[in-house]
């Protein structure tokens, strides 16, 4: 007889929903580095033991550490700032460093780095009002700087406006003198060095200085002469790349677009993906073997707008499908009625990928954000979502647009990273858990290596409270502790009552749409 605590009869739609957990399969480590940041609030990255930090993004794909200016693209009217010391790329890493965070440092690729540049305006702009007096908008803050539209139709700029031509050789100048600064890699300096940000999307976002569309062959020789000038800068350093924008970088170069074309025809059929994974790798096998592309990077935002309608909050959860699930079609554009993608399996086509091309490099996803964080249901989702990452074994992940402390979101990294205000935190060895309907309310177990603790995280994405049976195969009698993160209370993690284990069985509810956390002592047959 299973040991039960209930707090109302179950409901009639969790009819024949039951939760099992197994001890002894599907064991493996889950790795640290999936709970990263790309910033937010110093304090909360403290408290919940931020693991990775990754200095990316647009901005620095011009950066020139030489005298710390970075252009801001067409995010914002192409202008040179030059960042003050807490936002250069030794502000930075010295920051993330001394707080025992792991910095992943972008370096240029594109070809070009930002040139001197007065430290207020007027600043340099690569669509300045004395070359292109015509433009459709210019920054009210600086009108000699525009858009570089005229008719809602790109100008063609000059590069050197803004930038300097930057190589391989400045990037090994870049590693060079954060190496000076810090040590290397193995000496506790920076670990991981990121190929640039969404590269195919250069012209579009720098098109001032690159307007032409990226092709498999430019992105794959500079990203092996970068990572050849990294490692030879630091060989204990990892490299990471390539940082694609989403989907449609995902399968496809800049020349084709997004899907198969001319570029891929003419490098033996295979997607943008596919293709650098094996460019890396032959590369490497014509320089001894060694290896030059640590992690395959790819960047994840489901097509969701940020509307929390019934219908937004309903297809936010299900997306999360598309990073695992063989039998999900993604219901955007992608699939079925546009480009038809089969089932994405986001994770684990990138990890199929590897196995055929580039066997031994980690995965890494160093953007995503699924959205409503300042609301139950995004909390919800960045519950499964970090849940899948642990089972299904991601390397690396830094979430883009943080939440604020005191946002739903920010709660769902604290049931995994400190969950009792006392630092204690998620398992750290996936266990095999299942549920009978992973889609009403879904379950992620890890043990502890610390203190051999079972942790069981149990989602329930319905607005229905949900009774259910759970039985844990490798445990025998004892109590599980209970913190809940629901409705009921969104500015705290409640501790409940403990729950009697009975034979490894034990019962419970689960609030509507709640994050609960079953922590179970060193399992006794």
């Amino acid at each position: 007889m299973a040991a039960l605590l209930t707090t109302g009869a179950p409901p009639a739609s969790a009819a024949g929903l039951s939760l099992s957990v197994n001890l002894f399969a599907g064991r493996h480590p889950i790795s640290p580095d999936i709970y990263g940041l790309n910033g937010g609030d110093p304090a909360f990255n403290a408290e919940i033991g931020q693991t990775v930090a990754r200095w990316g993004g647009n901005a620095t794909s011009r950066y020139n550490f030489k005298n710390h200016t970075y252009n801001t693209g067409s995010d914002w009217y192409f202008e040179n700032i030059v960042a003050d010391q807490e936002h250069s790329v030794e502000g930075m890493v010295e920051s993330n460093l001394d707080r025992g965070i792991k910095p992943v440092v972008a370096v240029p690729l594109s070809g070009w780095v930002a040139k001197d540049s007065p430290s207020s305006h007027p600043f340099a702009c690569g669509f300045p009002a004395a070359r292109f007096p015509q433009q459709d908008g210019f920054d009210q803050w600086d009108p000699n700087c525009g858009n570089g539209k005229l008719n809602q139709q790109n100008l063609t700029g000059v590069p050197t406006d803004t930038s300097i031509p930057a190589d391989a050789a400045f990037d090994g100048e870049m590693v060079s003198h954060l190496v000076s600064q810090f040590g290397t890699a193995a000496q506790g300096g920076v670990p991981i060095y990121e190929l640039d940000n969404e590269p195919v999307l250069w012209s579009s976002t720098h098109r001032d200085v690159h307007p032409e569309p990226v092709s498999n062959d430019e992105l794959g020789s500079k990203g092996t002469a970068a990572a050849a000038a990294i490692k030879a800068a630091d060989p204990s350093a990892a490299v990471l790349g390539p940082s694609g924008w989403g989907y449609c970088e995902w399968v496809a170069s800049g020349v084709d677009g997004c899907g198969p074309g001319a570029d891929s025809a003419a490098h033996g059929g295979l997607n943008l993906s596919q293709w650098y994974l094996k460019n890396m790798k032959d590369y490497s096998d014509a320089h001894g073997g060694k290896r030059y592309l640590d992690y395959f990077d790819q960047h994840f935002y489901p097509q969701i707008s940020g509307d929390k309608t019934p219908e937004a909050n309903a297809l936010r959860l299900r997306s999360i499908r598309s990073l695992w699930d063989p039998s999900y079609v993604e219901e955007s554009w992608i699939g079925p009625s546009g480009v038809n993608a089969p089932p994405l399996q986001f994770i684990r086509t990138m990890k199929s990928w590897i196995a055929q091309y580039n066997p031994g490099t980690k995965t890494a996803i160093t953007e995503y954000n699924w959205g409503a964080l300042d609301d139950i249901n995004g909390a919800l989702a960045e519950a499964d979502i970090l849940g899948v990452f642990g089972r299904e074994g991601l390397d690396l992940a830094t979430m883009w647009g943080e939440p604020k402390p005191t946002d739903p979101g920010a709660y769902a990294f604290r049931m995994y990273r400190n969950y009792d205000g006392a630092g204690s935190k998620f398992g750290d060895i996936s266990v095999s858990a299942a549920s009978t309907d992973q889609g009403q309310l879904a379950v992620y177990g890890a043990q502890r290596r610390c203190d051999g603790a079972l942790t069981l995280m149990v989602i329930n994405k319905t607005g229905t409270e949900l009774s259910s049976p759970l039985s844990i195969a490798g445990f025998g009698t004892g109590k599980a502790q209970r913190f809940t993160y629901s409705p009921a209370d969104l500015s705290s993690i409640v501790r409940g009552d403990d729950l009697p284990v009975n034979r490894g069985s034990v019962t419970t509810t689960y609030p509507a749409n709640s994050i609960t956390l079953l922590v179970l002592p060193q399992h006794r047959n």
